[in-house]
């Protein structure tokens, strides 16, 4: 049970304070409520070049990390299509300055022609070196766009095409920020030895005078259910031909979540699971296999990915894979196997709020996906998943029509 508490400051903005007693180190987590999804189709990659824009300076804050790490704290950040999240970690007597350098960004960040042109190289770089460049680097930009046709998960964090960052101007930036970056759309989480008194008196201090931004409505399209199967075969310069299979699933917050994600460990988490004792040590017709989902605020993929052993076609190890989930949707999971996964998905919850920071951030995604106190009720939900509800979303999701297929061939 992770204790919390909770206010809103008069601007909108969030604060959720844990107290931990056991550790001399604060942890920060913002949350912003912003991903790709919320990007212009002709101006994405925006959400990301905003995670490199917002280390670029402040208005009275000319280097971020600078006073950060001098205080012995670290910082990183991620953007998915939901959401960008920036966190630290600082000694907890430092604990103001953190807030000093998240308000000053939060109310004004500095927007100069030389940092923008800096951050859109890196990010330009970026996509040529990790998406472009690398073996197998271009597969989610192919994968996406097959599998949503309508949806703004169709294209990447990084952008639909490195061109919408290159031509990124100022006057772009500026009203992504402006309609973005408020303190009404976004999430504050404080983890440390502290009253929550204390922190809210912080709060109140450096974020209370930041003006809230007009508030948000979003009107994204829905993705028509997908009837046929939908594939796509490629030729790159890489050493093993790959088989990516995504299937539509449901969103984060539907009640059948937690079995699908039951389903994908049962498939493929660790060296004991079907496919890895079926298909990479039975019949070795794959080196590598594994089964994940997205895990996104609107519906999801259910991703299958595997290199087949050199000299075994595609197909044939395809035809293998299909065996398996043929055998997932027709016949029930036994009753140790799913207590396996259930008590692996326990263990690494219970290990996780061990951190201080991963406390923080867990505490933040919760509360944007409607209550910080629904992270106490994980397990639980997990551990009510039955048999029964594991066969019905295999046969649900796990279906050929539902299916988009990519086919990454060596040449």
């Amino acid at each position: 049970m992770i204790d919390f508490e909770r206010f809103t400051l008069e601007n909108g903005l969030k604060v959720i304070v844990h107290q931990d007693k056991t550790t001399p180190i604060a942890a920060i987590n913002i949350l912003y409520n912003v991903g790709s999804r919320d990007e212009d189709p002709e101006k994405t990659g925006f959400a990301h070049l905003f995670e490199h824009l917002m280390f670029g300076g402040s208005v009275n804050i000319p280097k971020y990390d600078t006073p950060l790490e001098n205080a012995g704290g670290e910082n990183n950040a991620f953007t998915n299509n939901d959401i960008t999240s920036f966190y630290l970690t600082i000694p907890a007597s430092n604990i103001e300055l953190a807030f000093w350098l998240e308000s000053d960004r939060m109310l004004g960040l500095a927007f100069n022609k030389k940092s923008l042109q800096v951050q859109k190289n890196v990010v330009t770089e970026e996509f040529r070196q990790v998406y472009l460049n690398q073996p197998y680097g271009d597969a989610w930009l192919l994968l996406r766009p097959m599998a949503y046709q309508v949806h703004p998960y169709r294209w990447n964090t990084i952008g639909k095409d490195i061109s919408h960052i290159e031509k990124a101007t100022m006057e772009d930036v500026i009203l992504f920020y402006n309609r973005f970056y408020n303190p009404n759309n976004a999430i504050l989480t404080v983890a440390g030895d502290f009253h929550p008194a204390e922190i809210k008196q912080l709060a109140e201090r450096w974020f209370g005078h930041i003006p809230a931004g007009k508030k948000i409505y979003r009107e994204l399209p829905t993705e028509p259910e997908q009837n046929e199967h939908r594939e796509l075969s490629i030729h790159r310069d890489v050493p093993l031909d790959t088989l990516y299979k995504a299937y539509h699933m449901c969103n984060r917050m539907a009640t059948d979540y937690y079995a699908t994600d039951l389903l994908s460990d049962i498939l493929s988490n660790g060296d004991s699971s079907r496919l890895y004792q079926n298909l990479v040590k039975g019949k070795r017709v794959f080196s590598e296999i594994n089964a994940y989902i997205t895990g996104d605020m609107d519906e999801g993929l259910f991703v299958i990915t595997g290199k087949p052993v050199a000299g075994i076609d595609l197909k044939i190890a395809e035809s293998a894979l299909q065996e398996e989930i043929y055998k997932i949707t027709s016949e029930p999971v036994n009753d140790k196997e799913l207590q396996k996964v259930k008590n692996k998905i326990e263990s690494s919850f219970e290990f996780s709020q061990m951190n201080v920071l991963n406390k923080a951030m867990n505490l933040a995604f919760f509360e944007h996906l409607g209550d910080a106190g629904w992270l106490n009720l994980e397990v639980g939900k997990y551990n009510s998943v039955t048999a029964q509800k594991i066969i019905e979303v295999a046969c649900s999701i796990l279906r050929q029509s539902n299916c988009s297929t990519l086919y990454y061939k060596s040449n």
